[in-house]
């Protein structure tokens, strides 16, 4: 090759490198608060406690989970797959020939990966190491819009499945068998009714048995009792219009909740937040390109979470 042509090659691969490059976000927290964590959306990125990418794959994803051995499981969609943050495939789940997307993507602690199928045979997966196919659950969306059909789905610790449904306006919970057991409606009234589209997202059964939900297009949060009444919630005249299509969620240890904003593209508004029971802001990321649609965080000021409540 021609010493002018290695040249231009060169520098053509230089700007190439530099244009791929992430912008870095920054946290934001009176307290000191610094987190690290796992998203998914538009970025697929592991984000260190000073705000670095520390490990980033370009491919959009869904669903996504830091597990204990170091490595990243998360769904793009079409597949669901574990690397190493060498970028090593460990695991890999292809989507059904007859459905249209995988969501869900959640290693479970026998060793099997749930997974949820969205389409015409909507269904829920329980995947072993080898990726047969150990249970089967068939799910009862109330709709064929599948795109719409469900969201984040989690195995509970009795062996029942927490599966919210958007356009049903119900987060069913599921026996094995395919049988419902029990339904959260997020279209109450005094939610709004079904005119504030409180379409469920992310479904979190916590410790003192209420149920965490995150309601997408009608930006809220709600944590319903038992019985299904809201015994806490959240909207934007709590956090100055900081909710834009609250998708992923997790609860953390002293009781805060971290909230994905996926469509916030104002930016002096954070695409991930924290908020207090009394409902009190005290942690904030920003970045100008990020949809954040899920979110694991993994350690808070250098000790580690633990099983995430997400």
């Amino acid at each position: 090759m021609k010493p002018l042509l290695i040249l231009l090659l060169t520098i053509i691969l230089q700007e190439l490198a530099a244009a791929q490059e992430t912008t870095p976000g920054r946290q934001e927290s009176e307290t000191g608060i610094r987190h690290s964590f796992f998203v998914t959306g538009n970025h697929t990125a592991m984000i260190g406690e000073e705000s670095e990418f520390l490990w980033e794959t370009r491919e959009r994803s869904r669903d996504g989970f830091v597990l204990p051995n170091g490595n990243f499981l998360f769904s793009t969609g079409k597949q669901a797959r574990e690397v190493t943050p060498k970028g090593e495939l460990i695991w890999k789940y292809d989507l059904s020939a007859d459905n249209k997307e995988l969501g869900t993507a959640v290693r479970l602690p026998d060793g099997n990966t749930l997974v949820v199928e969205r389409g015409i045979h909507p269904q829920l997966l329980e995947l072993t190491p080898e990726g047969t196919v150990a249970v089967t659950v068939p799910l009862q969306p109330e709709s064929d819009n599948a795109h719409l059909q469900t969201r984040m789905a989690r195995k509970l610790p009795g062996g029942n499945y927490l599966v919210p449904h958007l356009l049903a306006f119900k987060v069913k919970e599921y026996r094995p068998d395919g049988s419902v057991v029990n339904v959260i409606r997020t279209d109450l009234a005094e939610l709004g009714g079904r005119e504030a589209e409180n379409w469920p997202f992310t479904a979190i059964r916590l410790k003192n048995g209420n149920t965490l939900v995150n309601l997408t297009h009608g930006n809220k949060i709600a944590e319903f009792d038992p019985e299904g009444n809201v015994a806490w919630r959240v909207d934007n005249s709590d956090v100055d219009g900081r909710l834009s299509d609250p998708c992923g969620g997790q609860r953390l240890p002293n009781g805060n909740t971290v909230i994905c904003s996926y469509a916030q593209k104002n930016p002096a508004l954070p695409k991930l937040f924290e908020i207090t029971r009394d409902k009190k802001v005290v942690w904030e990321f920003f970045h100008p390109t990020m949809r954040a649609h899920e979110v694991h965080v993994v350690t808070t000021n250098g000790v580690a979470v633990g099983t995430p409540l997400k």
